[in-house]
């Protein structure tokens, strides 16, 4: 469901800033580091939203990564503490059948 609901707000996201670029389409003075252009502005409202979405595209990629990392270890750390405890004879109950449990 909560892929959904982004997926529709995406959708809707894109219309509105497709309907905005459409309707600014004169030319405009960019500067660029090297120099000056004339450029119609729907080409830079596009290529802003393209940027910002391949950033935020880009960070939350390197946070993925670094959560997946993160839980890989803590769950090795817990296996080795899980056979401490199991040399030590001392019996962990079984864990529920919850949410966390399907990722594995």
């Amino acid at each position: 469901m909560k892929a959904q609901t982004y997926t529709i707000l995406s959708i809707v996201l894109i219309i509105i800033v497709s309907i905005f670029a459409v309707l600014n389409v004169g030319a405009v003075e960019v500067n660029y580091f090297f120099g000056k252009g004339d450029l119609p502005l729907i080409l830079v409202i596009l290529f802003s939203v393209l940027m910002g979405g391949l950033i935020t595209t880009g960070s939350g990629l390197v946070r993925f990564v670094r959560l997946q990392r993160q839980n890989k270890l803590l769950k090795a750390e817990n296996k080795q503490l899980q056979n401490k405890l199991a040399e030590c004879g001392v019996s962990l109950p079984e864990p529920e059948n919850d949410e966390n449990q399907k990722y594995e």
